[in-house]
């Protein structure tokens, strides 16, 4: 996208150089904003840094995705700003820029799928293909208002995008509109292994909904409540998690381990100045031992296990998305920390297990987005997205 069309600063400036697509096709005409960690042939690949950006040049081929993407008739207009090695969710990238967060333009678009979240959201893109390994879909869809999805993990290909966390990697995608959201899950994702059934058990995931600020939490039960009028009961649960801090200790031995092997020989051989948090979690990655790395294998295990049974094959929980809405993007570092930390509260419920996970927008707090978060079953994703576009329409906030 030329730099003046830019007003959102969500692309990156690079030259516009063409990229084919399909002339007709379910997406024909629909506008693709690609995040900048899957490779478009004639396109640099940054992931969000500069040293990644000057070591790999120019791509010669396209990432699976897009290209599914551009065969249904998408038409690409530019690569999106992401944060500094996909290594955060908040959406400030100290090299290239905070997209601007067209819903509620004093706060942070959220991360790391930061450029594709906000080229959606401000009428610049129609579809944002982003990537999640512990919030990066979730946490920019609820900031700026949009659909978006953490689909079952390994069920999309990620041939032609950068590895961060490999057993915890997703692409996901963005739309403003219910009925497109659903169109691009048509495309993308193929038939569920593990359909949910015509009606599926809703359970409102209690001790939950207690991680997130009490005003917006009440909104988002307001909306819950409107659509039980429509779409029927809905059941309060408690998960009965007994130390959700374990798990998210779990995830980031984990994901650290993962992100340094993938990473570290790059950060290591060129030194590059990080950006603030980015530094010192590739500290923190690289400090991982051995020992940590097996026992958070085996609680990630036992909670996947745990959260397979309390699912089955027929329940979905629904849960905020994030603690809270957007942070304001004049916050603090010690602030935007201590947001990070209750948010991955409510992440590493899909992060950890690789259950799908689907973002509505459905409430508000002081004029600002805050979503709804459906959790179901592994290889329920096609089902999860047509029950939240029902939801959507039931909870009538803003219908699509």
């Amino acid at each position: 996208m030329p730099v003046a069309d830019d007003t959102l600063r969500a692309f990156m400036p690079y030259p516009d150089t063409p990229v084919a697509s399909a002339a007709t096709g379910t997406l024909a005409g629909q506008r693709l904003a690609v995040k900048d960690l899957f490779d478009v042939a004639g396109y640099p690949t940054s992931m969000g840094s500069p040293v990644f950006l000057a070591a790999t040049g120019v791509r010669t081929t396209t990432a699976f995705l897009v290209r599914q993407l551009l065969e249904a008739g998408a038409q690409f207009v530019g690569k999106t700003i992401c944060d500094e090695f996909a290594y955060s969710m908040i959406g400030k990238n100290a090299h290239f820029g905070m997209p601007v967060n067209a819903a509620a333009p004093d706060r942070v678009p959220g991360g790391s799928s930061s450029g594709s979240a906000s080229a959606v959201a401000g009428g610049l893109a129609d579809i944002g293909l982003g990537s999640d390994t512990g919030g990066s879909t979730r946490f920019p869809g609820s900031f700026c208002g949009l659909f978006s999805i953490r689909p079952t993990h390994g069920r999309l290909s990620l041939e032609g995008a950068a590895p961060m966390a490999p057993s915890f990697d997703t692409a996901g995608w963005f739309t403003r509109d219910a009925l497109l959201f659903e169109t691009v899950a048509d495309v993308l994702l193929g038939e569920d292994t593990s359909p949910l059934g015509d009606e599926p058990e809703l359970h409102l995931a209690n001790d939950l909904f207690a991680f997130a600020d009490p005003v917006a939490a009440a909104a988002l039960k307001a909306a819950i409540q409107r659509a039980t009028l429509r779409i029927g009961d809905i059941r309060g649960q408690d998960l009965d998690v007994p130390d959700v801090g374990e798990l998210v200790t779990a995830f980031r031995r984990l994901q650290g381990r993962e992100a340094w092997t993938s990473l570290g020989p790059l950060v290591e051989r060129y030194r590059p100045p990080l950006g603030p948090g980015v530094a010192e979690r590739f500290a923190f990655a690289r400090a991982v031992t051995d020992a940590e790395v097996e026992s958070a294998a085996i609680v990630r295990d036992e909670f996947r296990a745990r959260l397979r049974r309390i699912l089955g094959s027929d329940r979905v929980l629904l849960l905020p998305s994030a603690p809270d809405i957007a942070p304001l993007a004049s916050d603090g570092d010690v602030e935007l920390d201590d947001f990070r930390s209750r948010a991955q509260r409510l992440a590493v419920f899909g992060s950890l297990t690789g259950f799908p996970q689907v973002t509505i927008p459905v409430a508000e707090k002081d004029g600002a987005p805050i979503g709804l978060s459906l959790l179901g079953p592994a290889g329920s994703d096609r089902a999860l997205v047509a029950l939240g576009r029902r939801f959507h329409r039931a909870a009538a906030l803003r219908l699509a």
